[in-house]
C-alpha cells in the first residue's frame, strides 16, 4: 500500500489539487466585491511589466488582469513540492510559470534562482509580464535584491502589488500566508512605477531595494484597512 508521502508526491494527486486550487481561486474571486486602487487601476497599470507582492498574499495574482483580457504573464514558482501544485494552479488560470526561486545565503543557484533569472529575462524580451515574490522564503517581509535587479537588467518598471480579502483564513507560518474565502470584500493595491537605471550602483540598488519593500508593507496595510473597514492594521 502507497504510503501518504508517496501519494502527496505523485504527479496525478497534485495536479487533482492544483486543479481544484484553481477552481476555488476562481470561485473567491467572482464571489467577492472589489475596491481598486488607483480607481482606473487597469489604464494607469501599463503592461508588460514586473509585478511584486509579498510571499502568502499572493493567490488573487492571476486575476490582476481584467476580466476577458488576453496579455502574456509568467509567474516564479518554487521547485517546491507545494510549488508543483501551485504551479499547476497558475497555468489552469492562464499563466504561465518559471520554476526557481531566490536565497539570502549558498542555495540560490540549488534552488534554481540562477537559471530562473535568466529565464525572467527571456520572458521580458518575448514581451511577457513578469510577477514574483519580492521576500525570498523563509525571511518574510524583507524584499530581496531579485526583483530590483531584474528591473535593472531588464528596464521595466516594478509595480508593489497587494490584494486582502475580509474573509480569510491566517496562518501562522513563516510568510503569514492569507487564504482568500469566497464572498468577501476585496481590495487590489498598486504603487507608482518604481524604475532601476540600468548602470545602478550598489547604493542606489539598496534604495530602490528599500522603496520597494515600504511600498509593498505600505499598500499590504492599506488593503487590509479597505478590506476589513479598519483604521489600521499590521501586515
Amino acid at each position: 500500500m502507497p504510503s501518504l508521502k508517496r501519494i502527496v508526491a505523485s504527479p496525478t494527486f497534485q495536479r487533482a489539487v492544483g486543479t481544484a486550487a484553481a477552481w476555488y481561486l476562481k470561485l473567491a474571486w467572482r464571489t467577492s466585491s472589489k475596491t481598486f486602487s488607483p480607481t482606473d487601476i487597469y489604464d494607469t497599470v501599463k503592461m508588460p511589466a514586473i509585478v511584486a507582492l509579498w510571499h502568502g498574499q499572493h493567490f488573487m495574482a492571476p486575476f490582476l488582469k481584467p476580466d476577458g483580457e488576453k496579455f502574456r504573464a509568467k509567474v516564479l514558482v518554487s521547485r517546491h513540492r507545494d510549488g508543483e501544485i501551485n504551479a499547476i494552479a497558475a497555468e489552469k488560470l492562464g499563466i504561465g510559470t518559471i520554476r526557481g526561486s531566490g536565497a539570502h545565503n549558498g542555495e540560490f543557484h540549488r534552488k534554481g534562482g540562477a537559471a530562473a533569472f535568466g529565464e525572467m529575462l527571456t520572458a521580458i524580451e518575448q514581451g511577457y509580464t513578469v510577477a514574483l515574490t519580492a521576500d525570498v522564503p523563509k525571511v518574510a517581509r524583507i524584499a530581496g535584491f531579485g526583483v530590483v535587479k531584474l528591473a535593472q537588467y531588464s528596464g521595466l518598471p516594478i509595480y508593489a502589488v497587494a490584494i486582502a480579502s475580509h474573509r480569510r483564513i491566517d496562518l501562522n507560518n513563516w510568510d503569514r500566508t492569507a487564504i482568500n474565502l469566497p464572498f468577501s470584500r476585496m481590495a487590489l493595491l498598486a504603487s507608482d512605477p518604481i524604475y532601476v537605471a540600468r548602470d545602478a550602483d550598489d547604493a542606489a540598488l539598496e534604495a530602490a531595494r528599500q522603496l520597494v519593500e515600504s511600498e509593498l508593507n505600505r499598500l499590504t496595510a492599506h488593503a487590509y484597512e479597505i478590506a476589513d473597514r479598519t483604521g489600521s492594521h499590521t501586515p
